[in-house]
């Protein structure tokens, strides 16, 4: 199969990593901030310009502190940002599951069942979340089945509430499908191919650009993958809704372990041309 999956134009749903010699990529967090802390104390002693910082989605949701959690992404921001050297295009944040179901829950007026997709929802990490912002959940139970002006209203109140923490809005709207580096890089044996990053899945018979909702919900075509996503040699995901745990197999990694689900926040600093040089467990 010779898909040509290369971007050929600048778009602005992804994220162009450019030729970077280091990347560190943080996975799903879901709400545990305690160890966001320890992630992020590592990191900094550890970055430098020129480097990248991907965070792979999935930043709320189970865990008890999602507000907190977005907090603390800015605040981590604003201190790299702080360095001479380091740009804001070297930090980038993917959307995830959990931020698609945010989306839709701002816009549940326009599901065609409100309170069945509501109720899925709650049960897939969004009620802490909803906790977390001071959002009732059972007020939100009970308009989801009065009707489309009340469901309306609901969500705009909703909205205000989520905006009035400072930088939620700006951070909600910055978020990538995918990222990639854009070159090969050579290295001892030879020449390595660019790397992608993603939050749960794509079907590899499908462009980037064309991938839709898989990078949330295509985690079942990403376990069966066996060969590379051409031209990518590795696509890195942040999610396994199976909760598996970390596995690599050189076409694939997956760097979620369970965090804010039991288990723990590994990152994962990666260079340039695709060697896994350190995997940190918190």
């Amino acid at each position: 199969m010779n898909n040509k999956h290369i971007q050929t134009h600048i778009d602005c749903r992804f994220a162009s990593l450019g030729s970077p010699e280091r990347i560190f990529a943080i996975p799903s967090i879901h709400g545990d901030l305690q160890k966001l802390h320890s992630v992020h104390e590592s990191i900094w002693n550890r970055f430098r310009p020129g480097d990248r910082l991907v965070y792979l989605g999935n930043y709320t949701g189970y865990g008890t502190h999602s507000r907190q959690t977005v907090d603390s992404l800015l605040s981590f921001r604003r201190c790299l940002l702080s360095v001479p050297g380091v740009l804001t295009t070297d930090i980038t944040y993917l959307r995830g599951t959990q931020e698609e179901m945010w989306q839709k829950l701002m816009q549940l007026q326009f599901a065609p069942n409100p309170a069945l997709v509501l109720e899925w929802m709650l049960d897939k990490g969004l009620a802490q979340t909803m906790e977390s912002y001071g959002i009732d959940i059972h007020e939100a139970t009970r308009v989801a089945r009065e009707g489309v002006i009340r469901l309306a209203r609901w969500t705009e109140r909703a909205r205000c509430n989520v905006y009035s923490n400072a930088g939620h809005d700006i951070f909600s709207s910055q978020y990538k499908r995918a990222a990639f580096t854009d070159c090969t890089m050579v290295k001892a044996d030879g020449v390595c191919s660019p790397l992608l990053f993603v939050n749960a899945g794509i079907d590899a018979t499908r462009s980037l650009e064309d991938q839709g909702d898989c990078f949330w919900w295509g985690h079942a075509h990403f376990k069966h993958m066996k060969f590379a996503y051409n031209p990518y040699q590795t696509v890195f995901r942040g999610y396994d809704p199976e909760n598996n745990g970390l596995h690599m197999n050189g076409i694939t990694a997956t760097l979620d372990n369970n965090c804010g689900r039991g288990g723990s926040l590994v990152y994962a600093e990666i260079a340039g041309t695709g060697e896994i040089l350190n995997l940190a467990e918190i």
